[in-house]
C-alpha cells in the first residue's frame, strides 16, 4: 500500500511529540483514523463527546508543554470541537484539531455537513489550513504544528477524506521544533524600569501565568523589594507556596491583603498577567509597569507609565543584576498582616465545618486540600468551585490548580483531570466540579474513565443551583430565576456506571469520604457532596456596585415573598452559626 497524505499527517505529529488524540470517528475522518492505527505511534482516545476530548487535551497540552491532537468528524464533529479549542486560545496550550471536511468535488455547494474552517474556526485557531491538494500536506502540517508549539495555542487542520486517502508521494515527516527564544527588553529600557523602582518608596508585585518559569526570580526580587506579591487566579499555583511575600488574589474570588497593596503602592509591577478585571486594578494614583511577551497585553486592563515587551524569567534575570535593595519593610508588613487576618476570616466555616450541616464547601475544600498528595493535580469548574479552590485549596512546587480561568467555560474539571490522569499515570488528579457542569458534560463520559479505568477523583458540589450564576444574579441586584435543578443521587449513578460512588451528606463524613476516594486507584471515583446551597463567598474588597446588588436583590426577594431564602442567606454567612 502506498503511503497516502493521512499516513504523513500522523508521521509529522509523531514526530513533533504528539503522544495522544481524542476525538470520535465518523465518515469524513475514516481514512484519517485508518492512518491513525496504521501508525501506532499516537494513541486514540474514544471519547463519547467531542467537547470533552478538548478540555481533556488542553489539560495535557498545558501541563505537559507537548503538542495533543483532537479530531472530529465534518460538520457537528467539528462544531462540537470549537469550545475545546477557544479554552486552549485563552489558555495557551498546544492543541492541533484535525477537522474532518467534505469532499473536495463538494466543496462550496452546501454539502451535507460542509463548513468553512476559515470563518468557523477565526476565532479560535491561531492558524486554519485547508488541504484540498496533496502537494500542500506538508507546508500545512508543517504550520499547523510549529505554530501550535510556538505561540502556544490551537491550530486546525482541516483534510477532506478524498484528500487524506490521496498518495503522498514522497513528502518528508521530519520536522523541526526551534527552543524557545529568549525575549527580554533593552537594555535602556531596562535601565528605566531599575530607575523607577528605586525612585518608589513603596513596590508592589500582580503576577499572573506568566510568571510560570520565572516564580523563584519574581521571588528574589519581591525580597529585595520589600514588595507584597498578589496574583491572579493563573498566577496562584506559581506565586502562592512558600512564598514569605505572598498577599493572596484580588478580583471576585480575591483573598488576602492584594487589593489594599496594589491599590496602596507607589510602583505596581504588573509581570505575565492579562487580568481583565479591570475595576479591581488601580487608577491613576499608582504608577503601573507591565511587563509581556505579548505585546497586545500591555496597557489593555489599564494604563501604563511603562510597558516593556519580555519573557518574565529573562527580563527579571536581568532586572536583578541592577535593582537596588530596599531595607524598609513596614509597607510589606502591613499587607502580610491583613493577609493573615483575611485568612483567619477565612477559617471560620473550615474551623467549625464539623459542626454545621448541610456541608459547607469551605470545609470541604479545605479538608481535600490538606488530605490530597503533595504532587496532586486539581481543576475546577467555572463556577463557586472556583472559589474554593482559590480560596482552600493551597498549592505546592509540584501541585498543579488548572481550570477554565480566561475561558470560563462550564463543565471543564473533569475532562481537564481525565486529560491530566493520561498525560501523569497514577498521579492524584482532583476534579472539583459543579453539579451543573458535571450533568452538562462529564456524565457520558464517565463510561469512558469506566473503560480505561482512569483513577480520576470527581467531586460534586451538589447543591442543586447553577450557584455562580445565583450569586451574580444578586450582584446586579436580580432576583435569581433559571438556577435551580434537581440532582439524582449521584454517587448511586455513578457505581451503576461502573464507577466508585461515594455520597456524603454529614460533616463528620467528609475526611473519612475524601480519604476513601483519594486512596482508590482500581478506576475513576465520584463523590457527591451535598453542599449547603445558601454558602456566599464575598471577595475581601467588595466595589460599591457589588454591595448595591446584593442589597437590592435581598430587598426584592423580600418583597416577592422569599424571606425565607432571604433569611437562609443571611444566617449561613454572617457567622451566626
Amino acid at each position: 500500500m502506498s503511503r497516502k497524505v493521512a499516513d504523513l499527517l500522523w508521521e509529522v505529529l509523531a514526530n513533533a511529540g504528539v503522544k495522544r488524540c481524542y476525538g470520535i470517528v465518523g465518515d469524513a475522518l475514516n481514512p484519517v483514523i485508518d492512518a491513525l492505527r496504521r501508525n501506532g505511534r499516537i494513541e486514540f482516545i474514544h471519547v463519547r463527546h467531542e467537547e470533552y476530548g478538548g478540555f481533556a487535551a488542553v489539560a495535557e497540552a498545558y501541563l505537559t508543554g507537548d503538542p495533543v491532537a483532537v479530531c472530529g468528524t465534518a460538520g457537528p464533529g467539528v462544531v462540537h470541537l470549537f469550545n475545546g479549542l477557544m479554552d486552549a486560545r485563552k489558555e495557551g496550550a498546544p492543541v492541533i484539531a484535525i477537522a474532518g471536511d467534505v469532499e473536495t468535488k463538494l466543496i462550496d455547494t452546501g454539502a451535507l455537513e460542509e463548513l468553512n474552517p476559515y470563518k468557523f474556526f477565526e476565532a479560535a485557531s491561531l492558524y486554519t489550513g485547508r488541504l484540498v491538494n496533496p502537494e500542500q500536506a506538508r507546508a500545512i502540517i508543517n504550520t499547523a504544528i510549529l505554530t501550535a508549539i510556538t505561540e502556544k495555542g490551537p491550530t486546525v487542520i482541516s483534510i477532506p477524506g478524498d484528500i487524506a486517502s490521496a498518495d503522498a508521494a514522497d513528502q518528508s515527516s521530519e520536522i523541526r521544533v526551534p527552543t524557545a527564544p529568549i525575549l527580554r527588553p533593552s537594555d535602556a529600557d531596562l535601565n528605566q524600569l531599575a530607575t523607577m523602582i528605586d525612585a518608589a518608596k513603596t513596590v508592589a508585585i500582580f503576577g499572573g501565568d506568566g510568571c510560570r518559569d520565572a516564580r523563584d526570580e519574581v521571588i528574589e526580587l519581591a525580597g529585595r523589594l520589600k514588595a507584597p506579591v498578589g496574583y491572579t487566579f493563573r498566577g496562584k499555583q506559581w506565586l502562592e507556596h512558600d512564598n514569605p511575600n505572598a498577599v493572596g488574589m484580588t478580583g471576585l474570588l480575591g483573598y488576602g491583603g492584594a487589593y489594599g497593596a496594589i491599590h496602596d503602592a507607589e510602583l505596581l509591577l504588573l509581570l505575565g498577567t492579562d487580568f481583565p478585571f479591570s475595576e479591581f486594578l488601580p487608577g491613576d494614583s499608582v504608577k503601573k509597569v507591565q511587563i509581556d511577551k505579548n505585546s497586545k497585553h500591555i496597557g489593555r486592563r489599564t494604563p501604563v507609565d511603562l510597558g516593556l515587551v519580555g519573557d518574565i524569567k529573562a527580563t527579571v534575570t536581568a532586572l536583578l543584576k541592577t535593582v537596588s535593595v530596599k531595607t524598609d519593610s513596614r509597607f510589606l508588613d502591613k499587607h502580610i498582616a491583613d493577609t493573615k487576618s483575611f485568612q483567619e476570616l477565612l477559617q471560620h466555616y473550615v474551623v467549625k465545618g464539623p459542626g454545621i450541616k448541610p456541608v459547607r464547601p469551605e470545609f470541604l475544600a479545605a479538608t481535600l486540600s490538606e488530605l490530597a498528595a503533595d504532587d496532586a493535580m486539581f481543576f475546577a469548574d467555572t463556577g463557586t468551585a472556583c472559589i474554593w479552590l482559590a480560596r482552600h485549596v493551597f498549592g505546592g512546587r509540584n501541585r498543579r490548580l488548572f481550570g477554565s480561568f480566561s475561558w470560563a467555560s462550564m463543565a471543564n474539571a473533569a475532562p481537564n483531570a481525565f486529560g491530566a490522569q493520561l498525560a501523569y499515570p497514577g498521579r492524584q488528579t482532583i476534579a472539583l466540579c459543579g453539579d451543573g457542569g458535571f450533568t452538562m458534560l462529564a456524565l457520558g463520559d464517565l463510561l469512558t474513565q469506566v473503560e480505561r479505568k482512569t483513577p480520576v477523583v470527581q467531586i460534586i458540589l451538589n447543591n442543586g443551583s447553577l450557584d455562580f450564576v445565583n450569586i451574580e444574579m444578586q450582584e446586579a441586584g436580580i432576583i435569581p430565576f433559571g438556577v435551580e435543578f434537581k440532582n439524582p443521587n449521584f454517587a448511586r449513578v455513578a457505581e451503576a456506571m461502573g464507577a466508585k460512588g461515594i455520597r456524603i451528606e454529614e460533616p463528620r463524613d467528609v475526611r473519612d469520604g475524601l480519604a476513601a476516594a483519594l486512596a482508590h486507584k482500581a478506576g475513576p471515583v465520584v463523590v457527591d457532596a451535598v453542599v449547603d446551597p445558601f454558602a456566599l463567598s464575598l471577595p475581601s474588597h467588595v466595589p460599591f456596585h457589588t454591595a448595591k446588588g446584593f442589597t437590592l436583590s435581598l430587598t426584592k426577594q423580600v418583597l416577592s415573598g422569599k424571606m425565607d431564602t432571604v433569611i437562609k442567606t443571611i444566617e449561613r454567612n454572617v457567622g451566626l452559626i
